[in-house]
């Protein structure tokens, strides 16, 4: 008989959804056991709701987006866009024609990517990163580099390290700020050296800015966009956390700067985006109407705000842990914990967060899963209720009690 194999394409992409975690995970729960997944940013399962408008709109619009929209997306909805990039964000010079919406913001960075890279060339990616990007440029045949960011210095991009690692080979960088794993708010300074960075090189900017709009601690979030007039930013975005419809597929990503070098690519995003016809039109639809619905947003994320006070939760609790310690996080839902390596003897992080699955039903990721390379950290989503968060808290603090790998 004839074996098919999967492509050869997809030998080097490493995308930490599967894996002997999961898995288990989903063996468990076959039999019944009933696993806190705090592994996923997902909102849903956690009791958030989508404001009521929102839901309104895109049922009083569901029979009028029954067809296709154009490739990029409703007119409606790249206006408000355009909008929010000049008006929120202070992003200039952004028109409707510079707007793709997508089927949330993964199927645009893969599109990205596709569009750009061929064998030999490299992309610059944080460590620790959201692994989409890493496995994205890798699909698209390229090679995704890892620059450092620093946890001592509340995990900001490290720029000395960002210089070592361009080369002539580099198309682009990606910078996740808000960003996920870590939480971290990138400051005006960091994000000026980048943008420096990519116009004296000649490379693209990649803005993953979907957490913009959940930044505490009354902190600004800053859009690399601003301080790039003269290189090509591409900025995504989308309402899958600010507005918790994650499974509406609600994503766009803008085009902005200097297009002088660019032609070919943007051809190339073009023929992409006709390629899939468009994106989700119902989704599309609430996007309007989203952009100037942001006040359920602000309260979850000041004090008495729901996010806000799991936010202090998790960070006081992990770090009154023996052997755990963590950097708090300004942004975003995830915090990612350093753990004390030699205290525990792990040597394997993917292992460590399998034994707490096994033993206190609690799922979580492990660095590795983020590109960060030694075993020493993994990620908590703090989306539970304080009640809950607490208690998955003191069971991974009983278990850090006994446990030696």
């Amino acid at each position: 008989m004839r074996i098919i194999e999967k492509s050869k394409k997809l030998d080097n992409v490493c995308y930490d959804i599967r894996g002997p975690v999961m898995d288990e995970a989903e063996r468990m729960e076959a039999l019944g056991e009933k696993i806190l997944k705090l592994n996923i940013g997902n909102p849903a399962p956690f009791g958030f709701e989508a404001p009521d408008e929102i839901i309104r709109k895109m049922e009083s619009c569901l029979t009028s987006t029954e067809g296709y929209s154009t490739s990029k997306g409703l007119l409606s909805a790249r206006e408000a866009i355009a909008r929010y990039c000049k008006e929120e964000k202070g992003i200039e010079g952004v028109t409707v024609n510079d707007i793709y919406t997508g089927n949330g913001v993964s199927e645009l960075i893969t599109m990205s990517m596709q569009g750009l890279l061929d064998k030999g060339d490299e992309i610059l990616v944080p460590s620790p990163d959201y692994p989409l990007w890493t496995a994205s440029v890798t699909l698209a045949g390229g090679t995704a580099v890892h620059y450092v960011c620093d946890e001592s210095s509340d995990w900001q991009p490290d720029i000395d390290d960002i210089k070592k690692k361009i080369t002539p080979n580099t198309k682009g960088i990606v910078v996740i700020n808000p960003n996920n794993p870590t939480g971290a708010l990138y400051s005006k300074d960091i994000l000026q050296k980048i943008a420096d960075l990519a116009t004296e090189n000649g490379m693209i900017i990649f803005a993953d800015e979907i957490y913009d709009r959940l930044v505490m601690d009354g902190e600004k979030h800053i859009s690399i966009a601003t301080l790039a007039p003269d290189t090509l930013t591409i900025t995504y975005n989308g309402l899958s956390k600010s507005h918790l419809i994650a499974g509406y597929r609600c994503g766009w990503m803008t085009l902005c700067g200097s297009k002088k070098n660019v032609k070919s690519y943007i051809e190339g995003l073009n023929l992409l985006s006709s390629m899939r016809l468009c994106s989700n039109v119902p989704a599309q639809s609430v996007i309007a109407t989203a952009l100037s619905a942001t006040e359920e947003t602000k309260n979850l994320i000041v004090p008495g705000g729901r996010v806000y006070e799991q936010r202090e939760l998790i960070y006081n609790e992990i770090n009154s842990i023996p052997g755990l310690s963590a950097v708090k996080p300004k942004a975003a839902f995830y915090i990612f914990p350093k753990i004390d390596t030699k205290m525990f003897n792990i040597k394997d992080d993917e292992q460590f967060v399998l034994d707490l699955l096994k033993d206190k039903k609690i799922l979580l990721t492990h660095g590795g899963g983020f590109h960060w390379e030694q075993p020493d950290h993994f990620r908590i989503v703090y989306l539970p209720e304080k009640e809950q968060l607490k208690k998955a808290v003191d069971k991974l603090r009983d278990f850090l009690s006994y446990y030696k790998q």
